[in-house]
């Protein structure tokens, strides 16, 4: 972990006034401790954002593995006084499935983390289910999934 967090630390250099997003890949991490250990890690080594997977993986974000990131985060923040951003990506294909993580954050770390500075959702698969979200707002009925290019 030495190793990673000094490599961490020199690409976090690199980047200079651009962003650090650390992608975890958690499905492949084996337990929530671990979870918890390479968050902290990537934060000490100068995250900006830490992001569960991409989107990719056979596992993606789950709620038991971000709700172990987002303790993480409120750890870290409380000890150092720094707030480091969170991206939970992959899995998620509907507007419900992102209340599930809006209300993680707010219900863990208030209503500041609701902001794009501090949270974004990794969910371009959801766009279709969206557009189908918005047509029903201003229409009254659902469209057909067909409709919409990305559904």
């Amino acid at each position: 972990m030495a190793r990673a967090l000094r490599r961490g630390r020199g690409d976090a250099r690199a980047c200079g006034d651009a962003h650090l997003k650390a992608i975890l890949a958690t499905g492949d991490i084996a337990t929530l401790r671990n979870v918890y250990s390479a968050s902290m890690v990537a934060m000490q080594a100068g995250a900006d954002f830490i992001k569960t997977s991409t989107g990719k993986e056979g596992v993606n974000a789950t709620l038991p593995v971000s709700l172990t990131m987002v303790r993480a985060l409120r750890d870290y923040g409380d000890a150092t006084g720094h707030r480091v951003g969170f991206k939970p990506a992959g899995g998620m294909k509907s507007t419900k499935d992102a209340l599930a993580w809006q209300y993680l954050m707010k219900e863990e770390l208030g209503n500041d983390w609701l902001q794009p500075d501090l949270f974004r959702l990794g969910a371009s698969s959801m766009l279709g289910d969206i557009e189908r979200q918005l047509e029903h707002h201003v229409t009254g009925r659902y469209a057909a999934a067909h409709r919409h290019s990305l559904a």
